[in-house]
């Protein structure tokens, strides 16, 4: 063990120097077992990954590094730590995406909430410009689901009279709510 510490201190010098050879002779000693201890943590991809990056990171830093203990428990820690902290920012982003999918899901019902309260009041707007017998034999018909004939009997019209009274209706309503239509089909298929 003894043997390993000044093997791994001399190369560790040596790399702090910029000498690549030693650095490389330090990440192949450690990398697979690096990943291997951080893939009990997270997957083997992100594993090899954070040994990457740390590796990376030391050879970067390799002049104003400072390792108080054994350079291999140094890597471990490193390791650890780097794991960690990958997993609470994978919990972070989760829980951050579930907050905001529900957030979403709030704000859809409100705004379909928002939309019907809207159009319901536009229909009624314009079912209350229709001309009168427009707007009568209409209403007979679709809110209390009265036949033509049966309108027609309490008017005492013809069926015919009313069938051209609805039609109207329905091309006035048409006409005057087109630009709610889509908002219409948003509230229907969502």
């Amino acid at each position: 063990m003894k043997e390993t510490e000044n093997t791994d201190t001399i190369l560790l010098l040596s790399m702090q120097k910029g000498s690549e050879m030693a650095f490389d002779s330090l990440f192949r000693k450690y990398y697979a077992i690096l990943c291997a201890y951080a893939h009990r943590f997270v997957t083997m991809d992100v594993a090899e990954n954070l040994v990457q990056d740390m590796m990376v990171w030391l050879w970067e830093n390799r002049e104003t590094i400072v390792i108080e203990s054994s350079f291999s428990n140094y890597l471990f820690r490193s390791i650890y730590h780097r794991a960690l902290n990958h997993i609470n920012r994978e919990e972070t982003a989760q829980r951050a995406e579930a907050k905001f999918y529900m957030h979403l899901h709030e704000q859809e019902d409100d705004l379909d909430e928002y939309h019907i309260e809207e159009l319901t009041r536009k229909v009624e707007e314009s079912i209350s410009k229709l001309p009168e017998s427009y707007r009568e034999a209409f209403v007979m018909h679709r809110f209390r689901q009265m036949s033509y004939k049966e309108i027609a009997h309490e008017l005492g019209v013809s069926p015919q009279t009313i069938n051209y009274r609805i039609v109207q209706a329905l091309k006035l309503l048409r006409a005057d709510l087109q630009n709610y239509l889509p908002l219409l089909l948003g509230i229907l298929f969502s």
